[in-house]
C-alpha cells in the first residue's frame, strides 16, 4: 500500500519537513516542477513558500510554455511572467521547451503513441513534482498527475494531450477537443511516458492544498477560493497523492466543498485516478501518515 504523508501546516519549513519524511535523496540535477501562474492570477505557490525546498535539493525550477493565448505561451512572455512573480529571485528557472520538444514513447496507450515534453527534460536526473492542488476548468482538478502531464508537456505536447493525440498544432487545439474521458485518459498516458523516462525512483510528489479555487493557476482571473486551506501532502505515488487530496475534499466539513466537488464532477475529473492506476502509475489505496500527530 502506498504511503501519503500529510501536515496541516503550510509553511516553507513544513515543505522541507514533508520532503524529508519521504526519505528519498534525489540525485544529480533536480528539476522542481511548479506552475509559475498566469499573469494576473494570484493562487499559485509563492516563491517565499517554496524557496527553502528548492535550495535544499539544489534544484532548478522547471516549466513549459502554454498552448493557449496569454502571458506564458511564448518563452519571452513566460520569462517576463516568471520575473514578475518573483521566481527568478529564488532560483534559476528553465523553460524546458524553449528549444522545442522531446518525443517520449507512450507504453500501452489507448490514445497517445508519443508524449511531447520540453526538450530540456533530458538535462535532469530527478524531479520534484511540486503541485498546487486546486480545481481546473477542463480537468476538474489539478494535482500531481496534471502537473506531470500537461505541465511537463511542451506547447505542442499540451495540444497533443488535450486532443487525445489527434493534433499537435496549438492553433488547432480548440477545434479538435475529444470526449472528456479521452482527454483525462491522455493525461494519465502522458504521465506514464514521463515516469518511464525518468524512472519512478527519481520522482517525488508534493501537493499543496491551499487557495482552493475551482480555477487553475493558468487562469488570469481565477474565482476566489471556496474552501479553507487543507495542508501539504507528499508521496512517491502520484495516484495515491491525488486520491488523498480528493478524499480530503470529499471528507471535509467545509461548506465550500460542494462548489469544489461540483467542478470536479462536471468534468468527471476523478476518472483519471482509476485509469492511472490501471496504467500502473500507482494505487488509489493508500495509508495516510499524519506528521502532526
Amino acid at each position: 500500500m502506498s504511503k501519503v504523508y500529510f501536515t496541516k501546516e503550510i509553511s516553507s519549513a513544513s515543505l522541507v519537513k514533508i520532503y524529508e519524511a519521504l526519505k528519498k535523496d534525489l540525485k544529480g540535477h533536480v528539476g522542481v516542477k511548479i506552475s509559475t501562474g498566469e499573469l494576473g492570477g494570484h493562487n499559485y505557490l509563492k516563491p517565499e513558500l517554496i524557496k527553502d525546498l528548492v535550495k535544499k535539493v539544489n534544484g532548478t525550477i522547471v516549466e513549459c510554455n502554454t498552448a493557449y493565448a496569454g502571458k506564458r505561451n511564448t518563452t519571452k512572455d513566460h520569462e517576463e511572467t516568471i520575473r514578475a512573480h518573483g521566481f527568478y529571485d529564488i532560483s534559476d528557472v528553465d523553460i524546458m521547451d524553449r528549444d522545442g520538444s522531446l518525443e517520449l514513447p507512450v507504453r500501452n496507450g489507448e490514445h497517445l503513441k508519443v508524449n511531447l515534453v520540453g526538450k530540456n527534460l533530458a538535462n535532469y536526473d530527478s524531479l520534484i513534482m511540486l503541485s498546487h492542488f486546486k480545481g481546473h476548468a477542463m480537468g476538474g482538478f489539478g494535482g500531481a498527475l496534471k502537473n506531470m502531464s500537461i505541465g511537463i508537456a511542451s506547447s505542442a505536447g499540451k495540444t497533443n494531450i488535450h486532443t487525445a493525440g489527434k493534433v499537435n498544432k496549438p492553433e488547432e487545439l480548440w477545434d479538435n477537443l475529444p470526449l472528456q474521458d479521452a482527454f483525462l485518459e491522455s493525461m494519465a498516458e502522458a504521465c506514464r511516458a514521463v515516469v518511464d523516462y525518468m524512472q519512478p525512483e527519481n520522482i517525488v510528489y508534493i501537493n499543496v492544498a491551499n487557495n482552493l479555487s475551482v480555477d487553475c493557476d493558468c487562469d488570469s482571473n481565477p474565482e476566489a477560493p471556496c474552501m479553507a486551506d487543507i495542508g501539504i501532502f507528499a508521496s512517491l505515488d502520484p495516484v495515491a497523492i491525488d486520491q488523498a487530496c480528493i478524499d480530503a475534499i470529499w471528507n471535509s466539513t467545509d461548506p465550500g466543498k460542494e462548489h469544489f466537488q461540483a467542478r470536479v464532477e462536471r468534468q468527471n475529473g476523478r476518472h483519471i485516478l482509476p485509469y492511472a492506476e490501471k496504467l500502473g502509475l500507482g494505487s488509489c489505496t493508500y495509508e495516510l501518515i499524519n506528521l502532526d500527530k
